[in-house]
């Protein structure tokens, strides 16, 4: 028995970018409306405000999918210095709706160890 469809994602996709821009020039790209609407439109979020913010460090924005089933989620994106003195941007990306939150149940068949043993 392939138990695949019964599990559910629950890691999320990190990406992380070295940056030649400083972090505090990243950080407005980011934070500012007028500057995230150049590489994050409005339109892909389901809140023009954070979700949470901690100041130059770490902004959080819920995102909501453009086609169905419209499945909503949290971007987290945090900037912190590199060692050559640019950024470095780490984007973590998990899904957060309520509609893929799962209760942990067992199949009816899912004994199957056991009618191994019977055969």
């Amino acid at each position: 028995m392939n138990d695949i469809g019964t599990k559910t994602q629950t890691k999320d996709v990190v990406l992380e970018y070295e940056l030649d821009a400083s972090p505090e020039k990243v950080w407005r790209a980011i934070s500012i409306p007028a500057f995230r609407e150049k590489w994050l439109p409005t339109g892909a979020l389901a809140d023009v405000e954070p979700v949470s913010s901690t100041p130059g460090e770490e902004i959080r924005y819920r995102m909501r999918d453009d086609e169905p089933p419209f499945l909503e989620s949290i971007v987290t994106l945090q900037v912190g210095p590199n060692a050559v003195g640019g950024t470095v941007l780490r984007i973590t990306h998990g899904l957060d709706d309520a509609r893929l939150v799962r209760h942990a149940q067992t199949a009816a068949n899912d004994s199957w160890p056991y009618l191994m043993c019977a055969a």
